[in-house]
């Protein structure tokens, strides 16, 4: 596998997991009463994960200086 697979998998992993992550802001959001501590971890990890997004799609995607 090369290097650019494993990126690309990991890039696909990352995406879901921020998926995954947008259910649960919102499952915790709709609750009687919201666990706001639990609501700002979760908010916290799904920003890691779109950083961490980016920096795979900028590996993938190098700029190409013109």
């Amino acid at each position: 596998m090369s290097d650019q697979d494993k990126l690309r998998e990991r890039l696909a992993l990352l995406k879901a997991e921020h998926r995954d992550l947008d259910d649960a802001i919102l499952s915790l959001a709709q609750r009687a009463v919201p666990d706001m501590l639990q609501l700002a971890r979760v908010k916290k990890r799904k920003l890691q994960i779109r950083d961490e997004i980016s920096r795979v799609e900028n590996q993938l995607l190098p700029d190409i200086i013109a």
